[in-house]
């Protein structure tokens, strides 16, 4: 599973499950651009990375504009002469039940997980096309399968972003490009971290496997399917749930 002398572009780098991949990356040999709309946070991870004897760079950008995104691609293609993969992991929530969940909630949501998706693949791919060889990693969730209550926006953007998954393996697979996705369960992060001792032994009596996962278990499979042991799926979504959801 080496990457060696590949450029891996990550987007929502700059923390949580997004560091933890940017950092994965650059432990097995890729050279990593940080994508995040917290510059700040993304120079960390760029700064730890080169730690590692690899060549970083971290960008401010917001996924939900084109032609940001477009310039992200421009800028890191011409700096890092490349770029091989990308982790689209950008991703926000705005939690509500339907009936009190707002226009702006819903659209917030969307646009970052799935337009921002959207967006950041049509502007790198026109360079994986050009190399004829690609891997994009898409960050979806259990949600996106299952769906859960009060995440209406979140569940939705998700299951949107495994049919974009699908079709973009489709549309690029004869360029040598691959695209997956990776649906993670609840993984412990700023967020899960938030929950009550209670909340949380309710959820791990739903997860087979008695624990939450950690953000090494999700940048562990970002990993396989970004590398060359991987070169045969597309396509796929890779569960890391432990055992919480079963197809």
């Amino acid at each position: 599973m080496n990457v060696s002398g590949r450029i891996a572009l990550v987007t929502g780098g700059g923390q949580g499950i997004g560091r933890a991949i940017a950092e994965k990356l650059g432990s097995y040999g890729a050279d990593v651009a940080i994508i995040d709309v917290n510059l700040e946070k993304a120079q960390e991870v760029a700064e730890s990375i080169k730690g590692m004897g690899r060549k970083a760079m971290a960008l401010k950008v917001d996924v939900t504009n084109l032609k940001e995104c477009e310039e992200m691609a421009e800028k890191v293609f011409k700096e890092m002469e490349a770029i091989h993969i990308l982790v689209n992991n950008a991703g926000i929530t705005r939690d509500g039940l339907i009936l009190r969940m707002t226009d702006a909630d819903w659209d917030a949501v969307m646009n970052v997980n799935l337009k921002g998706a959207f967006n950041c693949t049509k502007a790198v791919v026109k360079y994986m096309t050009k190399m004829r060889w690609g891997r994009i990693v898409n960050i979806a969730s259990i949600v996106g399968e299952i769906g859960n209550a009060g995440q209406a926006n979140y569940s939705a953007s998700k299951a949107g972003l495994i049919g974009l998954t699908k079709t973009v393996a489709r549309e690029f697979a004869s360029r040598n490009i691959t695209c997956n996705a990776v649906a993670p369960g609840f993984i412990e992060t700023a967020m899960t971290d938030a929950l009550s001792d209670k909340v949380k032994e309710e959820l791990m009596s739903r997860i087979p496997l008695g624990r939450l996962g950690g953000p090494a278990d999700v940048s562990n499979g970002v990993l396989f399917l970004a590398s060359n042991a991987a070169s045969y799926i597309t396509g796929h979504v890779l569960d890391i749930n432990g055992g919480m959801a079963m197809q």
